[in-house]
């Protein structure tokens, strides 16, 4: 297996930061705060995010070939979520770090 390049390793390191601060957030700022931050669609997108980023971290790091699937789709979700955050009180960090996290899994997806 050949050395992970910086690029992918800036890759990993945001896909566990987003899945850190989408897990944190929504266990912390959005199940305390209710409403709209845990409305079904909301709370669902970002715990399928923070999966998704746990994902292909792991991908990315167990050197799976094929890993730019994994982090095409993840750009996708981690853009999703960012919106979806936007739109809350309480939510800048993390559509900060979903939007970080889909510029770097999309030119890991190239």
């Amino acid at each position: 297996m050949k050395p992970a390049s910086k690029e992918l390793d800036r890759c990993v390191d945001s896909c566990i930061a987003c899945y850190r601060r989408c897990m944190q957030t929504a266990m912390g700022h959005c199940l305390e705060a209710g409403g709209r931050h845990v409305e079904p669609t909301h709370f669902r997108l970002m715990m399928a995010c923070a999966e998704l980023c746990r994902a292909a971290a792991h991908v990315m790091l167990a050197g799976v070939e094929n890993h730019n699937a994994v982090c095409g789709a993840c750009a996708v979700l981690c853009r999703d979520c960012a919106r979806s955050c936007e739109g809350l009180d309480g939510m800048e960090d993390c559509a900060r770090t979903c939007k970080e996290c889909a510029d770097l899994c999309d030119k890991m997806a190239a």
